[in-house]
């Protein structure tokens, strides 16, 4: 059976691989405080070793490589000593080699006693001039030959730039949760007002993200230059993408809408266009859903729809007293350009109720991993079929939260209730 890699010191890659994420899990102020308590540790543990090292850090500005931490037995150097990266070819190889074992060639390192080394480059990578560079070389002196450091080298860069990788996305944390609130602000800016009252229709709509912003998004698109040709499309949608990256597209998906809404395109032109902008601009993001619906000044309460993709609305019917799932009308928006699309087309008649949402609601889950499904949806629904569209929305939205209150899985929740329950003036 092969034997695991080992390193001269006789400990397997993975054994040097954990030792170092553990002497990096703690809390460190900058990156020079990290790697100033790596290289202590390093040269502390007998394991490895090690007599002493050195830190240089990039000066991207001068092209050069300035010192910037000596510990051990090393011989000190001038602390503001620097070397030019022309001058210096192992600090142009360290972005693709890693590790380089190298007799010193600087003459004042030569004429204090440095004949050999190990370096590592760690951190970011840097271009300069088309040449990747380093931001950080650590370079380390042994007792024995610096050869034998050359696979626990390779396995320090690895571990040190990842750490000094998850040191800078903590240290953006805040600055990001501003950022996040910040756009937190003009996505519920976004959202129109809940109630929407259209000739014979009221509607009302909720979104609850499930962070501080999310990937569903609805929307009223009334026209009114005049009662023949007023129109007033509903909107619901949702980004299958989690936290900003969603937020990012329920934002453009309402940019894109509201610009394209107001010229009067035919709904199949809309969603098509709107399909190929998505795939345009997010090709690297999962797909949108959404559904759109258009209510019109007409006497049989004629809706003309188009499902993306979304979650079936459910249409309750007076007249047979029961629901009916307006299926997906075509495929699911950024996935694949040049989509088809269809328009259907329902009645609604008085007392009639349409209840649009988004997966966050059915897929809901308690505590056994049992999800809130579409039954009990149909369910309050036909119990509230009597009251108000705000009523029926948010008694929906409570069971949904008190049904997954203790579940682990959670998502954005979105419901639009549209009711036919007006009589015009």
């Amino acid at each position: 059976m092969t034997q695991p890699m080992r390193p001269g010191n006789g400990i397997t890659q993975r054994e040097v691989y954990k030792l170092i994420d553990k002497l990096l899990a703690g809390h460190f102020d900058s990156e020079e405080d990290l790697l100033k308590t790596l290289v202590r540790d390093l040269c502390a543990r007998p394991e490895f070793g090690l007599l002493g090292a050195r830190i240089w850090e990039i000066d991207e500005s001068e092209e050069r490589y300035t010192i910037l931490f000596q510990y051990g037995s090393v011989v000190r150097i001038p602390e503001d000593y620097n070397v030019s990266i022309v001058d210096q070819p192992v600090f142009r190889s360290l972005a693709e080699k890693r590790v380089v074992v190298s007799m010193e060639t600087d003459p004042l390192l030569l004429e204090n006693g440095i004949t050999q080394y190990a370096a590592t480059g760690v951190g970011e990578i840097i271009k300069r001039d088309g040449l990747p560079l380093v931001r950080y070389v650590l370079a380390f002196n042994a007792a024995e030959s610096v050869g034998e450091l050359t696979s626990t080298m390779t396995v320090i860069s690895s571990a040190t730039t990842t750490a000094l990788r998850n040191l800078s996305m903590r240290r953006q944390q805040a600055k990001l949760k501003r950022d996040l609130d910040q756009a937190s602000e003009i996505q519920r800016s976004l959202l129109p007002d809940h109630t929407l009252e259209f000739f014979e229709y009221s509607v009302f709509g909720i979104s609850l993200p499930d962070s501080v912003v999310g990937g569903d998004y609805f929307d009223y698109l009334t026209t009114t230059a005049d009662d023949d040709e007023a129109r007033s499309g509903i909107v619901i949608s949702d980004a299958a993408s989690k936290g900003l990256p969603a937020a990012i597209q329920a934002l453009f998906v309402s940019g894109a809408l509201r610009m394209g809404s107001g010229f009067q395109t035919k709904i199949t032109s809309l969603i098509s266009r709107l399909n190929n902008l998505i795939y345009d601009t997010f090709p690297y993001e999962r797909f949108v859903t959404l559904c759109y619906c258009e209510l019109t000044q007409s006497r049989n309460g004629l809706m003309l729809y188009c499902n993306a993709g979304h979650c079936s609305p459910l249409h309750y019917r007076r007249s047979v007293d029961a629901c009916v799932a307006l299926e997906p009308t075509g495929p699911l928006l950024g996935i694949a350009p040049h989509q088809k699309y269809r328009v259907e087309g329902v009645n609604l008649e008085r007392g009639d109720v349409l209840v649009l949402f988004t997966d966050g609601i059915p897929e809901a889950q308690n505590e056994d991993g049992e999800q809130f499904g579409e039954k009990r949806i149909e369910d309050i629904i036909m119990a509230h079929r009597d009251e108000s569209a705000r009523t029926l929305a948010t008694t929906l939205l409570e069971h949904v939260q008190t049904y997954s209150a203790h579940g682990t899985y959670s998502d954005d929740r979105t419901i639009v209730v549209i009711k036919r329950d007006r009589f015009e003036s």
